[in-house]
């Protein structure tokens, strides 16, 4: 996975990475948001999910803390970073505002 993140937060598109673990409450709470901002920005960005366990040096290098973190990255850059549950329409401005 490390070289693969590496190449899919290089995107022209926005990149929304959401780090998350298994046993999380606000995790679940949080992955059926992004399916509904995954399903409402269709092709304007990229939304892929990070497992803090099974990747602890991604988690690291972006000194996640704390679950649900979630971080939107374009060019390889972050352009904004969240903790905690995050509501649709603040995820879905951030996306329009940030693709294109």
């Amino acid at each position: 996975m490390k070289g693969n993140f590496a190449n899919l937060i290089q995107s022209e598109k926005p990149v929304l990475v959401d780090f998350h673990a298994d046993w999380c409450g606000p995790c679940k709470m949080q992955a059926p948001i992004l399916k509904e901002v995954a399903a409402q920005v269709g092709e304007k960005a990229k939304i892929i999910k990070i497992d803090v366990d099974k990747n602890q040096n991604i988690a690291n290098r972006f000194q996640v803390k704390g679950v649900p973190t979630l971080i939107l990255f374009k060019k390889g850059e972050v352009i904004w970073r969240h903790s905690g549950v995050t509501e649709k329409a603040q995820l879905v401005g951030l996306i329009d505002r940030n693709s294109g």
